[in-house]
């Protein structure tokens, strides 16, 4: 199904060719100059030329200890929309580059973009969103998000952006939420992900599962997944995209370390997707599949249907993978337990 995408077409008056492009360190200290213009053209001109050198990662650290982050950061209240999107492009190149990234840290930027959450111009939020994601990559980056308080607004953006913001959206939420996610899950992020699951979009599917994945690895989130979630998982066992069945079956999987996610997974009917997962070799969900198997396996009802399937387990003795091979081990071990 084909989707608008967002332009990045600047407006027709705007003409990027006609951008003066100075070389060498004095270009930068100039722009800097030019950025602080009370001239309209002139400042979009700066930005402009400032979005092609900033590719190299060395006028980027040029760019931070000259103090352009400040410029930048007021600029981004500027009510002309093509300074806002220039400006938001120039941060978001930037976040591509390890100094950068420091740099956008250091100098308080993440907050500052946070105001663009709102703005009217997709393009503008799309480049702040780009922006996210990109930071919160680095451990520090996803730090600063949650610091910033951004979570709550994250989750709520779910619910209104276009699909590809949709996509930077879940991206940046995976990478917070590993380290934190008490505050997503006291804003709903459970509710809002549950829908995500259903989405048209393949990206946006597996993405929200694997987002759920990252909740799932906190124990209020385990608890959290069995209530609202577990059934939905499993009907995306069987998802015609082996990228959603494997972020399924992985949040599935820690969704079933608690004793109600194992009977919730039981009642949806999870065993014949997961034992289909694990025959195929080529399955990107297999050894996720293999541990949440093993998981049902503690609960009585499941391995009693278990114990007519250890052939299935058997052929992966054979995997050339040493951690499906353990996991398959151990499968067999529990389901032949015997009190």
């Amino acid at each position: 199904m084909a989707h608008a995408r967002i332009s990045a077409n600047l407006p027709p008056n705007i003409d990027p060719t006609k951008a003066p492009i100075a070389f060498g360190r004095r270009a930068l200290p100039k722009l800097n100059e030019e950025l602080q213009s009370p001239e309209l053209l002139t400042q979009q001109r700066a930005l402009m030329a400032l979005c092609d050198l900033v590719h190299d990662p060395e006028k980027v650290y040029q760019a931070v200890e000259l103090g352009f982050l400040d410029n930048l950061k007021t600029l981004l209240r500027h009510h002309d929309s093509t300074i806002r999107q220039k400006t938001t492009e120039v941060l978001y190149i930037m976040a591509m580059h390890s100094v950068g990234r420091q740099g956008l840290i250091q100098n308080g930027v993440i907050s500052a973009l946070a105001e663009l959450l709102d703005d009217p111009v997709d393009i503008c939020r799309k480049n702040t969103h780009q922006t996210f994601e990109m930071m919160a990559k680095l451990p520090e980056g996803a730090v600063d998000i949650l610091h910033a308080g951004l979570i709550p607004s994250l989750v709520l953006k779910l619910k209104t952006e276009p699909d590809e913001i949709q996509e930077l959206i879940l991206d940046t939420l995976s990478n917070c939420l590993r380290v934190e996610a008490s505050e997503a899950l006291a804003n709903g992020a459970v509710t809002v992900l549950k829908e995500k699951l259903t989405h048209p979009s393949v990206a946006i599917r597996s993405k929200a599962a694997w987002v759920l994945l990252e909740i799932g690895t906190h124990p209020e989130g385990k608890n959290a997944i069995c209530e609202e979630v577990t059934p939905v998982l499993v009907s995306l066992l069987e998802d015609a995209d082996p990228e959603v069945q494997a972020s399924a079956t992985g949040a599935l999987m820690f969704a079933t370390v608690k004793p109600q996610g194992r009977f919730s997974a039981l009642g949806a009917g999870a065993i014949p997707p997961l034992l289909k997962l694990v025959a195929e070799e080529t399955s990107k969900a297999r050894l996720s599949a293999i541990k949440t198997l093993t998981m049902l396996a503690e609960v009585p009802e499941g391995r009693k249907t278990l114990l007519g399937h250890t052939d299935t387990f058997q052929q992966c003795l054979n995997d050339p993978s040493e951690a499906v091979k353990r996991a398959a081990q151990i499968a067999i071990r529990v389901i032949q337990w015997k009190p």
